[in-house]
């Protein structure tokens, strides 16, 4: 996907340090740098990436990621996805893992066109969901969001089990 300039593409094998890179970016805003367990070696065993020489084909893996490439050639930012389903509605949703623009490319509309990619993404799989969740204090991607026709989802309570208590659970 190409537009004003900037150009949209799924990630390939060779953007792996690119997008690590882009998670810690993402991470320090968010003031959790520390939280940051994944390697570039986890990420090119882990998520799917496209091949070029093939249309429409991506290595196995668990989540895709659309990369923003500005005018100048750099990437600007990621949407780093993957699928979901609803049982109440019987087909599959897209979920947003992380939306990133970097500092000096915010405001031009990149945020929006990411975020756009991945609506597409939920059209062309026959879908009917984009879902993602937004730090309760992070005001400006919150207002953001809902001018996107984003709604915040309030009768539903975020819920995980990690560690030592997936350990547990799983025993």
């Amino acid at each position: 996907m190409a537009s004003d300039g900037y150009t949209i593409r799924h990630a390939t094998r060779e953007d792996v340090d690119t997008i690590y890179s882009l998670i810690h970016e993402l991470a320090d805003y968010e003031k959790a740098a520390s939280s940051v367990k994944a390697t570039p070696e986890i990420l090119a065993k882990t998520l799917a990436f496209h091949d070029p020489s093939a249309p429409d084909s991506f290595t196995p893996g668990y989540a895709r990621t659309f990369l923003l490439i500005a005018p100048d050639n750099e990437v600007a930012g990621m949407a780093l996805y993957f699928y979901n389903y609803s049982t109440w509605t019987g087909v599959p949703g897209v979920y947003l893992e992380d939306l990133f623009v970097k500092p000096k490319y915010r405001k031009r509309g990149y945020g929006k066109a990411l975020i756009k990619a991945c609506a597409k993404e939920v059209i062309r799989i026959n879908g009917q969901r984009l879902e993602w969740s937004c730090l309760d204090w992070n005001t400006p991607s919150l207002k953001f969001y809902e001018s996107l026709g984003a709604t915040r989802k309030k009768e539903w309570v975020g819920l995980r089990v990690e560690g030592e208590a997936l350990r547990k659970l799983a025993a």
